[in-house]
């Protein structure tokens, strides 16, 4: 999939409030890295970051795929910055999917968070 397809994929799948003005920088085979930007004037709480999480795991996985085992380190805060992504798929197995993601404050040099997860490949739901 190209930086365009998926793009258009995540604008397409994805509910307002989880893009995040999400921006696909690049993909390749089995690895992503999107940037996102926060909402003007406003931090990154949480579930924020929770769901930018999210969006990069399924982005690398598949976008049909589904977080079904999640495991996440805090590193440090988050900055009232973009945040990049960097994700990549571990394994392909069967339906399950396993894959873990970096989120970065602005540049990629420090982390401040890292996850890991299995993901199941099913359709969506109609």
């Amino acid at each position: 999939m190209t930086e365009d397809e998926l793009q258009a994929r995540l604008e397409a799948v994805l509910p307002a409030a989880d893009r995040h003005d999400v921006f696909v920088e690049e993909c390749q085979d089995q690895d992503v890295r999107l940037r996102f930007s926060p909402m003007a004037g406003a931090g990154w709480t949480t579930a924020a970051l929770l769901s930018l999480v999210d969006t990069s795991l399924r982005a690398a996985a598949g976008l049909d795929a589904r977080v079904s085992h999640l495991n996440v380190t805090v590193l440090r805060p988050a900055q009232a910055a973009d945040v990049i992504s960097l994700s990549r798929v571990i394994r392909r197995d069967g339906d399950s999917v396993h894959a873990e993601t970096w989120l970065f404050s602005h540049a990629v040099v420090e982390p401040m968070l890292h996850a890991t997860a299995t993901l199941v490949r099913t359709p969506w739901p109609s």
